[in-house]
C-alpha cells in the first residue's frame, strides 16, 4: 500500500517531527494542509510535545499559537456543556456516555490532543430516549430542522435523535442511542457495549466507552458513515488510541475478539489497513491478516484502496489529483448504500432529490 503523499501526513506519521519541518516552503505547506484538516491544532500540541515549536518560523509559531488557544477554549465549552447535560439529566439517573470528540477531551485520553469539533455526542439508553428529549427541551435545547420527512428519517430509521441546538449558548447535541443505524446490515449489541463501558471520574453518570469499543466505534464512524470531511482527523484519532492503549496486554487479539463479538470486523480491517499504511500505526502483521479480519477480498481490498487513500488525505489543493472528487462521492455513496436496504434507499434518494429540486426551483 503506497500512503497518501502529504505534508501533513508525513509529519503527523514520522517518528523525528523535526525532520518534516526543515525549511519555510514545508512549514507552510504543513499549515494550509493541517488547517484545511481540521488538524492544526493538534499539530501544534504535538510541535509543543516534541519541543519544536521555537525551531520553527515565527510566522508558523504565531499560527500555532493561535491554534492551541482555539483547542484550549473549544475544550473548556465542551467540558461545560457536559456537565449543563448531566445536570439535566442527573435527577432521573439517566446514564450518559460520551462519544468521540467529547469522549476524547473529558476522559482526557491521547484522541484528545489538539481535537477541535463543534458538537457533542452523547449515548443514552433507548428506553430513556423519550424522557431524555424531553427534559432537554425543557432545559433550553431545541430541534432546529422540522421538515416532516426528516423528522420520520431520524426518529424512525437512524441511531440518533435530529440534532439539537441550546438556544442560550448555540452549542449542538446529538443523542444516541446506538452507535449505527438499526437499517444498516451492521447491528452490534447495543447492550454489549453497554457492559463495558467505564465510569469517568470527577463526574456523577457520566461513561466512556471502553478502550476496545473507543477504538471500534471510531472505525465505524469513519469507515461506515461515510463522513469524510474530516477523514484525516479520524484517522488520527484511531491512531492515537491505538498507540496508547497498545500497552495492554492482549490489546490487539482482545481488539479483534471485541469486534467479531459486536459484527464490525469489517469496520476494523479498513481502519487498522489504513492506520498502519498511512500514519504508520504499528500493527502486528498477524492482526492484519487475521482471517477474523473481515477482509472483503484483493479485488474489492484494492478497489477501497482506490477510493480511501484519496479521500483520507487533506482536503487540499496539494494533495488531490484528478479522481479526488470522484472518490469522495463513491465512499458517500457507498456510507448510503450500507446505511440502508436497496428499496428504503433508493426511495430517500428520490425523495432527498425532490425536495432538493423544488427548493431550487421556488429560488428562481
Amino acid at each position: 500500500m503506497k500512503p497518501s503523499e502529504s505534508m501533513l501526513v508525513t509529519f503527523l506519521s514520522s517518528p523525528n517531527r523535526a525532520e518534516a519541518v526543515t525549511d519555510s516552503f514545508k512549514c507552510e505547506l504543513l499549515l494550509r494542509q493541517a488547517r484545511s484538516a481540521n488538524l492544526l491544532s493538534r499539530v501544534s500540541k504535538l510541535c509543543e510535545e516534541d519541543e519544536l515549536l521555537l525551531r520553527l518560523p515565527e510566522r508558523m509559531q504565531n499560527h500555532l499559537q493561535s491554534a492551541k488557544c482555539v483547542a484550549n477554549a473549544n475544550h473548556r465549552s465542551v467540558r461545560w456543556e457536559v456537565k449543563q447535560i448531566l445536570s439535566v439529566l442527573a435527577a432521573k439517573e439517566i446514564p450518559v456516555c460520551l462519544l468521540k470528540g467529547a469522549a476524547y477531551v473529558v476522559d482526557e485520553v491521547d484522541a484528545g490532543k489538539g481535537r477541535v469539533f463543534s458538537d457533542v455526542d452523547i449515548l443514552v439508553p433507548k428506553e430513556s430516549l423519550e424522557e431524555v428529549e424531553i427534559l432537554l427541551v425543557h432545559n433550553g435545547w431545541m430541534c432546529t430542522n422540522f421538515d416532516p420527512y426528516d423528522q420520520k428519517y431520524y426518529r424512525t430509521w437512524m441511531h440518533e435523535l435530529p440534532p439539537l441546538k441550546n438556544m442560550k449558548r448555540g452549542t449542538a447535541l446529538d443523542v444516541h442511542h446506538t452507535i449505527i443505524p438499526p437499517t444498516a446490515c451492521l447491528k452490534p449489541d447495543i447492550e454489549k457495549i453497554w457492559e463495558k463501558v467505564d465510569k469517568v471520574e470527577g463526574f456523577e453518570g457520566l461513561y466512556i466507552l471502553g478502550s476496545h469499543d473507543l477504538i471500534l466505534h471510531s472505525a465505524v464512524h469513519l469507515f461506515h458513515d461515510g463522513e469524510l470531511e474530516n477523514g484525516l482527523r479520524d484517522l488520527s484519532d484511531l491512531d492515537l488510541l491505538m498507540r496508547e492503549f497498545l500497552v495492554e496486554e492482549g490489546f490487539w487479539e482482545n481488539l479483534l475478539a471485541r469486534a467479531v463479538e459486536l459484527n464490525l470486523q469489517r469496520p476494523l480491517f479498513y481502519a487498522l489497513r489504513y492506520t498502519n499504511g498511512i500514519l504508520k500505526t504499528p500493527v502486528p502483521d498477524d492482526i492484519l491478516n487475521s482471517s477474523k479480519m473481515g477482509s472483503p477480498g484483493t479485488v474489492m481490498v484494492a478497489l477501497m484502496d482506490a477510493l480511501f487513500l484519496r479521500a483520507l488525505a487533506p482536503d487540499h489543493p496539494s494533495c488531490d489529483d484528478r479522481w479526488t472528487g470522484l472518490a469522495r462521492w463513491m465512499l458517500f455513496i457507498r456510507s448510503h448504500w450500507l446505511r440502508m436496504p436497496p428499496l428504503q434507499l433508493a426511495q430517500h434518494l428520490a425523495r432527498k432529490g425532490y425536495k432538493r429540486w423544488t427548493v431550487r426551483k421556488n429560488m428562481t
